[in-house]
């Protein structure tokens, strides 16, 4: 996986971005529990006033403070006095009959100090307003008070210095509407901001996901291109196909959630817990730990459940793309031997398999969502309960109950959202590693480095020379070819016969290089293959194979497919020498006229026609030609091997042909039998000393007839 991901260093100012945003929403979210907190504690139950240190207090109240209290320095010196104006006299008209003080501009902190000192007092002086009393009550009630807890001295505070701003006149309603307000503001600005980050973060992650897939389809395609005939056998087409679209498409999928996953959950996990810590609430992380518990032990056991047959999954993709792939590519022939009812069967048990296997996943990921719903609402209870309690007997405030409720959720939530990634990830992980496959696979055949690359000699052009070749397959346990030697010169064609499974289409292949030589050498114009680029050995041939492959467009451009300069003079001088022009022109839309994938939509000789078009009109030095006069009538095939030979006679023309009215009039004829050469030759000198050759050729003609053609 980590392999995969490294394809990120492309987008990595967007992944920065995202790391970026993602702790900015994380650390938004962190703080919304602490502004419900503030609005149902400070704004609702206190009425807006935040600290249990009263902003405004009489002269009065302060003497008695200095009585129940030994830091009278430090609270005296926290307040000055208003100045009895009379805008002053009208916002707080108690300043008529006595003076009043107003707390100076403290820090938090300092608040905070001054806090710890006046909250008792305060409470003392609203229980024992009797002054005759005070002394005998004092001790009585100093033991209450230190028996009741924080939450309740606070509270009582508060409720003290409520009572004296009633006395100074000072509009409480408006104090407490003002601290909703702006703190609701706050929380909303807050909002925002996660909202905002939220929304960012997903428009960068799609578009970091999209360019990864598309980084990655690139690279396995473009690795793909470097393959030879061995690699592609050894993954199949089926399943190089599903690599580069659905593996990468799940690879997609993860990361989309990952970076939440990644760096978001871990800020909100832990960022909850030490929230939870640093307030009062600490008796309750009980509840928490539980809560992680019970999501990790579900998702432990869906995930050994699940995880095996998530790696089954991508396997049986490949099988049904393969299936698929053979069922309609082999359509004619199913029908020909009317087997319909066997390949619906073998699809039918390669779907089958496939949505079994969905079926189970998809039934047990379906459980988890329930599971981690049950999970959290019982732990919603189970905090409201616990906490229920705890507010009634003074030791936690509803706030703070509704905060922890939010924080529990927050962290639960961060363990599911790791809990899904660890379903997808198994089966990204599959899809990872099957990419990994591809892109480090090494091609048998590569071009050596640019500086150790040989040139081709220009004296030599169109040469081809076997020297003592040998071939063999990947695994194979004997040679396919064996010893092969000749020489294939410009303006000479050189045919190539033999039966069935002799090696002819096997040997054509080494030239341009789909299967490297496994002995001898193989020389193009004085040069080894082996020492040249691909891409320059190429460029020097024509090459027509067995099979004539056409690609979806138009003639034209199935025609000029070879180069992107060709006219269309030499286009149609081409399709002219393939005799190909009198089905084009009889065609509505001539050149322009449209060509299906594979070329399904022409016949097979007009197919061969437009290979054999496609190759002279590069004009190459060597053209190879593959058995590629098959499908031609003998008529056609006349005419376009007299065309051949005036197009060619400064080249250098390989033919494998099945026919031998088709190289009887060949230079030279290598007659192969079981990978070996039994007979090299002009066709007169063959029939006279291969009997290989003299068989062959006596099966498809009489003997009068080549003795007839044998003598023109």
């Amino acid at each position: 996986m980590l392999k995969v991901l490294k394809n990120l260093k492309e987008s990595i100012l967007l992944v920065i971005a995202i790391i970026v945003l993602l702790c900015v929403q994380a650390a938004a979210d962190l703080n919304l529990p602490d502004f419900t907190s503030k609005i149902v504690n400070t704004g609702i139950q206190q009425g807006g006033i935040e600290y249990s240190v009263p902003e405004f207090i009489r002269e009065d109240t302060l003497n008695n403070l200095m009585y129940f209290t030994e830091n009278d320095d430090e609270i005296q010196n926290s307040y000055e006095a208003i100045e009895k104006s009379q805008n002053n006299i009208d916002k707080y008209p108690e300043l008529e009959n006595q003076q009043i003080y107003q707390l100076k501009k403290l820090s938090k902190e300092e608040k905070e100090e001054l806090e710890d000192l006046m909250a008792k007092p305060l409470m003392i002086i609203y229980e024992l307003n009797d002054e005759e009393t005070r002394e005998t009550m004092l001790t009585e009630v100093n033991s209450k008070i230190d028996e009741m807890s924080d939450s309740i001295l606070e509270q009582a505070a508060i409720e003290a210095i409520k009572e004296e701003y009633r006395n100074i006149g000072i509009n409480l309603d408006q104090i407490q509407n003002n601290y909703i307000f702006i703190t609701g503001l706050q929380m909303l600005g807050v909002a925002l901001i996660s909202m905002t980050s939220a929304v960012t973060i997903m428009f960068l992650s799609s578009r970091v996901a999209a360019k990864l897939g598309k980084t990655l389809r690139e690279k396995i395609f473009k690795k793909v291109l470097t393959f030879s005939r061995a690699e592609i056998n050894q993954f199949s087409t089926a399943s190089l196909i599903t690599r580069s679209t659905n593996d990468v498409q799940q690879i997609q999928q993860l990361l989309t959630m990952l970076f939440r996953v990644v760096v978001y959950a871990p800020i909100i996990g832990i960022g909850g817990i030490l929230r939870v810590v640093r307030t009062s609430t600490t008796s309750m992380a009980w509840v928490i730990a539980l809560a992680v518990f019970l999501i990790i032990a579900t998702v432990l056991i869906l995930f050994i459940v699940a995880m095996p047959k998530f790696k089954k999954m991508q396997d049986l993709i490949d099988r049904l793309n393969l299936v698929s792939r053979e069922i309609l590519t082999g359509l004619p022939v199913i029908r020909a031997f009317n087997t319909q009812k066997r390949e619906e069967a073998r699809f039918d048990k390669a779907n089958k398999d496939l949505m079994k296997n969905s079926i189970f996943v998809n039934k047990s990921m379906s459980l988890m969502m329930p599971a981690m719903m049950f999970i959290m609402q019982s732990v919603m209870l189970l905090i409201i309960w616990v906490g229920g309690h705890s507010v009634d007997q003074g030791i936690m405030q509803v706030g703070d109950m509704m905060a922890f409720l939010q924080y529990t959720m927050q962290i639960v939530m961060s363990f599911l959202m790791i809990s899904i990634i660890s379903i997808l990830l198994p089966r990204a992980s599959v899809s990872a590693k099957r990419i990994n496959e591809v892109l480090e696979t090494e091609p048998n055949i590569k071009d050596k480095p640019i500086e150790e690359q040989a040139k081709f000699d220009e004296t030599k052009k169109g040469l081809v020379e076997f020297k003592n070749v040998s071939f063999r397959y990947p695994d194979a346990e004997s040679e396919i070819l064996e010893d092969i030697d000749f020489t294939a010169e410009p303006g000479k064609t050189t045919a190539i016969i033999g039966s069935t499974g002799s090696g002819k289409s096997t040997l054509v292949n080494l030239i341009p290089r789909f299967y490297d030589v496994t002995g001898g050498e193989l020389l193009v114009d004085g040069v080894n293959v082996k020492n040249v680029a691909q891409k320059e050995l190429r460029s020097k041939i024509g090459f027509v194979p067995q099979k004539g492959l056409l690609f979806s467009g138009t003639i034209e451009s199935n025609i000029k497919y070879g180069k992107d300069d060709i006219s269309d003079e030499e286009m149609k001088k081409a399709a002219s020498i393939a005799q190909a022009t009198e089905f084009i022109e009889n065609k509505e839309e001539k050149y322009n006229s449209p060509i299906a994938q594979g070329g399904n939509n022409v016949s097979g000789g007009q197919k061969q026609r437009l290979s054999i078009a496609r190759a002279l009109a590069i004009n190459p030095e060597i053209y190879v030609f593959d058995d590629s006069f098959s499908a031609l009538d003998l008529k056609t095939d006349k005419a376009l091997r007299d065309a051949l030979n005036e197009q060619t006679q400064n080249k250098t023309v390989i033919i494998v042909a099945q026919r031998v009215s088709t190289i009887m009039n060949a230079d030279q004829i290598i007659v192969l039998e079981e990978g070996k050469i039994v007979g090299k030759g002009t066709h007169e000198e063959l029939l006279e000393n291969c009997e290989t050759y003299k068989q062959i050729a006596l099966s498809q003609l009489s003997k009068e007839e080549l003795e007839l053609k044998g003598g023109k």
